[in-house]
């Protein structure tokens, strides 16, 4: 695949907080409370309006400007500085995304096209999820990687991307070719890919039907999920095609949150997950909730999940390769043994062909393993940033 084009992906923008601050914006998009210290870049694409805001800070006056338009970015935190480029069209159908950045990173797609991108990760969310599941997580990264960026998407049918008209079939497969391209248009050459449940199965498809715009060496972390039979559900837990099930026979507009996590407890969900649903919910102009996800798509992808068979990438890793798998402890029954030594098989099968597969697993968790221990997470990814960091020679992280 063509490591494409002259799209515009974001502004030299550099983010400088000098005070605690929170900032909401009319796409979504968003900044938590931010530490005084930190200095990193949120670049972020606006729900499929085929045109970018701009938000300005102006740290001593506090005060938000959205009276600038355009096309190379719709969110840039800066202090009293925006780097304007010329606006260039863009292609259409192009997946919501956020790319945060680490304070020495200096790169934009306005760049040379000679000029090397900085090592990039990409974190894919899970079925009912969208990128802000990876937000803090990336800006805590950013931080300690301050060299690196990370490339934060919305898959096809959820969040910002839902409002972009995918053609059908809905699936692994389709997904992973949208975020290839989505790479691609941004210029980007992804070092390391993590994707959670899902997400992971989306990543392992991104091996298997590119070699451009993926990199090699290149890792890859597939988070509580393994290549193929899905065993969701059990010891109590929510079975996500019975959640996405109710959810379609819910009215598409409802009055309150409260009164869907009501209807989802009532069913028999946990209140867990069906706050975390929630969040997926946007106000409209009726003054109503509506879901800012297509949840037919969605039930599409699910079934696909379920069905698609990766074993084959695993048990063959192209040279350049390294593929890890991550166990949430406490997520029993999504393991069953043969994949444990199928998987372990596969590691030392691997090792003779220049590749990598490897296991671990994150103590203290359920399957929501960014939420249960991010901080065991946390640790376990960070090697790989910082074994990446070494290999490619540079300073920093």
């Amino acid at each position: 695949m063509a490591a494409a084009s002259n799209f515009v992906a974001s502004c030299g923008c550099q983010m400088r907080i000098g005070a605690s601050i929170r900032v909401r914006d009319s796409c979504s998009s968003s900044v938590d409370s931010l530490n005084p210290n930190r200095r990193i870049r949120v670049l972020a694409r606006r729900e499929g309006k085929g045109q970018f805001d701009q938000l300005c800070i102006n740290n001593s006056k506090r005060k938000l400007s959205q009276n600038m338009r355009c096309l190379c970015t719709d969110m840039a935190l800066v202090n009293q500085r925006v780097l304007q480029e010329h606006a260039i069209s863009k292609p259409t159908g192009l997946l919501g995304y956020e790319l945060v950045q680490g304070n020495l990173v200096q790169w934009n797609s306005f760049m040379d096209k000679s000029v090397p991108d900085p090592p990039t990760c990409v974190l894919l969310h899970g079925i009912l999820g969208s990128r802000k599941n990876w937000g803090s997580f990336a800006k805590r990264l950013a931080e300690e990687f301050p060299l690196w960026q990370f490339l934060l998407v919305d898959l096809r049918c959820h969040g910002d991307s839902a409002s972009i008209k995918k053609s059908g079939p809905h699936t692994v497969s389709s997904a992973a070719l949208d975020v290839l391209k989505l790479v691609g248009q941004l210029r980007l050459t992804p070092r390391v890919l993590v994707g959670h449940s899902f997400g992971g199965k989306v990543a392992l498809s991104m091996v298997e039907q590119a070699a451009k715009p993926l990199a090699r060496p290149v890792r890859v972390w597939v988070l509580d999920a393994t290549p193929g039979k899905v065993r969701a559900g059990g010891d109590g837990e929510d079975h996500p095609g019975e959640l996405i099930s109710f959810l379609r026979n819910m009215p598409y507009q409802v009055p309150s949150k409260q009164e869907v996590v009501d209807s989802l407890v009532h069913q028999g969900f946990s209140l867990e997950v069906a706050r975390w649903v929630v969040t997926n919910l946007r106000r409209n102009a009726q003054q109503n909730f509506s879901w800012i996800f297509d949840l037919n798509g969605i039930a599409d992808m699910y079934e696909s999940y379920e069905k698609t068979n990766l074993w084959e990438i695993v048990e063959n890793v192209p040279r350049g390769v390294h593929i890890n798998f991550l166990k949430a402890e406490r997520s029993l029954h999504r393991w069953a043994l043969e994949d444990l030594q199928r998987i372990h098989a596969a590691e030392e099968l691997a090792s003779d062909e220049g590749a990598g597969v490897q296991m671990h697993v994150l103590e203290d968790a359920g399957h929501w393993v960014h939420a249960d221990n991010p901080d065991g997470l946390f640790r376990i990814l960070s090697s790989t940033f910082r074994i990446e960091t070494t290999l490619r020679g540079i300073r920093g992280g």
